[in-house]
């Protein structure tokens, strides 16, 4: 598509977007002495303004209830992440029965690990992709060391020498050269510092030819790009909410257990009572029992407050849909691509701009990630400066992610303006 570079021209794709108008349904930072650009949705998304009026609502039934509230309250607790689980299951393409939300990302990670990392004799490795997002790093670390293995077990696979993103050819030939060697496949189905996206049906067709459990953690994925996870056969996976899905800072997690193992009451699990049957939970007798699906990972009751703030944003995501949003999301993605190219073109001498993540739409989400060469951290101080609010990722790349939900391509627009001021 061709891209005026004129501010006449953002705000015409503006009037043009259906999903312009859901910009006003959320609350934008006013810290700034600037008007704030805010570009940080793949690491806290903004509040949902119906946010405050359901955190106050379950305030105001837990003082008029007390307990009786589990029961009781306009949306009961005791059943409260039900609220989430149909809204959710569309997000990321999977059947209510595969998906739940509760707990926070890493704790969700290694409950499903304890299920789907059984290693046994030769086949006891992992493959991860080099610069994982780094709790999952420590998380498979620590699962290797449970198990009692070595260092050599955990596998990761890098770029080649001189490239940025890793090739999912390299992928696939790592998980054939391994073969009956490897336990489990576990990447992040979008890199949280390139932005490139992987094909998780083909990563999870070739983990599963070699006999392999394959999972993904999806932080930066769900609410972000489409997902199919029931169709393309994945374990399980997980992500947090607090990104895309605007949860709330440290909100509530989800994650997604195949149909295929809903009523596998053989795997090993971590238990916790309210995974337990939901029929007989109260009759507090020994002996657990899983609820079917996804509910069967669950430990503790729902954290309510946590779970209103989720339900907030989730409303949007029903009404907005994720096919609408994709769309956008591919239109307002290569918009802002285009305006860094031509800011990178015009002032070469003074700074370089790399943009790392892959310029094919279909291999990324709502986020790029600038690589500056001759400029750095010095940029990114001065955009704060000017009140964009990017992120900063060590050794030299800032991400900049215009979520489609709140931002404009008007935001884009300045976002160029300000990045040459910054430049020089």
């Amino acid at each position: 598509m061709f891209f005026d570079s004129s501010l006449e021209f953002a705000k015409s794709l503006d009037q043009q977007d259906p999903l312009n108008s859901f910009r006003e349904e959320f609350i934008f930072p006013t810290f700034h002495e600037k008007e704030v650009r805010y570009f940080t949705g793949n690491s806290l998304g903004l509040q949902p303004k119906n946010a405050k009026k359901y955190i106050l609502e379950e305030l105001d039934d837990w003082g008029k209830y007390g307990v009786e509230g589990h029961f009781l309250s306009r949306r009961p607790w005791y059943s409260y992440h039900e609220n989430l689980t149909k809204m959710m299951a569309k997000i990321v393409g999977a059947k209510p029965i595969e998906v739940v939300v509760t707990h926070s990302l890493t704790t969700n990670l290694h409950l499903l690990l304890v299920s789907f990392f059984q290693p046994k004799g030769r086949r006891s490795k992992i493959l991860c992709e080099a610069k994982a997002f780094p709790s999952d790093q420590y998380a498979l670390a620590s699962q290797i060391n449970f198990h009692g293995l070595n260092a050599e077990d955990l596998v990761e696979i890098s770029p080649r020498e001189g490239e940025n993103i890793i090739r999912e050819e390299d992928i696939i030939s790592k998980i054939i050269e391994l073969g009956d060697q490897l336990a489990l496949v576990m990447i992040g189905g979008v890199n949280y510092y390139t932005g490139q996206l992987f094909d998780m049906k083909s990563i999870t067709a070739a983990g599963h030819s070699v006999g392999a459990k394959v999972g993904f953690d999806l932080a930066h994925a769900a609410g972000n790009v489409m997902l199919s996870l029931h169709d393309w056969g994945l374990d399980f996976a997980a992500w947090c909410g607090y990104k895309y899905l605007n949860s709330s800072p440290g909100g509530v997690s989800g994650f997604f257990v195949h149909e295929r193992h809903a009523n596998d009451k053989t795997l090993p699990r971590f238990a916790g009572w309210w995974g337990h049957d939901k029929e007989s939970r109260f009759q507090m007798t020994p002996g657990f029992h899983p609820i079917p699906g996804a509910e069967g990972w669950q430990l503790s009751n729902a954290p309510v407050l946590g779970m209103a703030a989720q339900l907030a944003s989730l409303e949007i995501f029903e009404r907005a849909g994720m096919d609408r949003i994709s769309q956008k999301r591919t239109l307002l993605t290569g918009y802002l691509e285009n305006v860094i190219l031509n800011v990178s073109k015009k002032n070469q001498a003074l700074c370089s701009i790399e943009i790392i993540t892959p310029s094919d739409p279909k291999r990324r989400g709502s986020q790029l990630s600038l690589l500056l060469h001759g400029k750095g951290k010095e940029v990114h101080d001065e955009l704060t400066n000017r009140g964009v609010i990017t992120d900063w990722r060590e050794p030299n790349v800032i991400r900049v992610a215009p979520a489609p939900l709140y931002n404009r391509f008007e935001d884009c627009y300045w976002f160029g303006k300000y990045l040459e001021e910054a430049i020089q």
